[in-house]
């Protein structure tokens, strides 16, 4: 376990970095960077062996979410929306696996025997501070919500939806007999594994902007 941990923390301090030059250096940098993403997950997705009807639509859904990535990215000079987005997802991986391993308790589902009902509250816990966070950072200085209760219903809404795409890989990876979807990244396994949040998490949220109903 503590090896595992050490692998989780050494890949994060080498991906963070690489992953916030992508996102401050400029749109030709970032774009590349989500057709490179968007490679590894359509291959890790074809190796899972899914022959079914998910198979079609799971590469489908995954062009669509990485459209709406790449439209959110672009929506705004400051990146409020993309970010926003972004740091909830983090924030509620983060979460689940810091109050899981510490309180543990009863299993969320059968789906995933590591999910726990205390680690989805903590995902909530630091969803909800880490927008705080956020709209109160003169570094991000983003526009202040309109509507504070608003802007918490939807941080909520956008974690539990995330937690919701965790489960749903969870159950195509349970279905194809594996862990993980790959083994890219030391500790976590494949990319697949580390945004199978974000990748449901974004297409929810430009919903929710092209329904009109506006966050910042």
């Amino acid at each position: 376990m503590k090896k595992e941990l050490l692998k989780r923390i050494l890949s994060s301090i080498i991906l963070v970095p690489i992953v916030l030059f992508t996102i401050f250096k400029g749109s030709i940098i970032f774009n590349l960077f989500l057709i490179l993403c968007l490679s590894v997950i359509l291959y890790e997705w074809h190796c899972m062996r899914i022959k079914n009807k998910y198979y079609y639509s799971g590469i489908v859904f995954c062009f669509i979410s990485f459209y709406t990535i790449y439209s959110l990215y672009h929506l705004d000079n400051n990146y409020n929306n993309f970010l926003f987005v972004l740091i909830i997802c983090v924030s509620t991986d983060i979460g689940g696996y810091v109050f899981g391993k510490i309180l543990k308790g009863p299993k969320l589902t059968s789906i995933s025997p590591n999910k726990t009902f205390s680690g989805s509250i903590g995902s909530l816990v630091f969803s909800i501070v880490s927008s705080i966070i956020f709209i109160q950072s003169s570094f991000f200085s983003p526009n202040k919500p309109e509507n504070l209760y608003i802007f918490y219903l939807i941080v909520i809404l956008i974690s539990l939806v995330s937690q919701t795409g965790d489960l749903i890989i969870s159950y195509f990876k349970r279905a194809s007999r594996i862990n993980d979807t790959g083994k890219i990244i030391p500790g976590h396994g494949g990319l697949l594994d580390r945004t199978d949040g974000i990748i449901f998490a974004y297409p929810f949220y430009y919903l929710i902007l092209l329904a009109g109903l506006k966050v910042f």
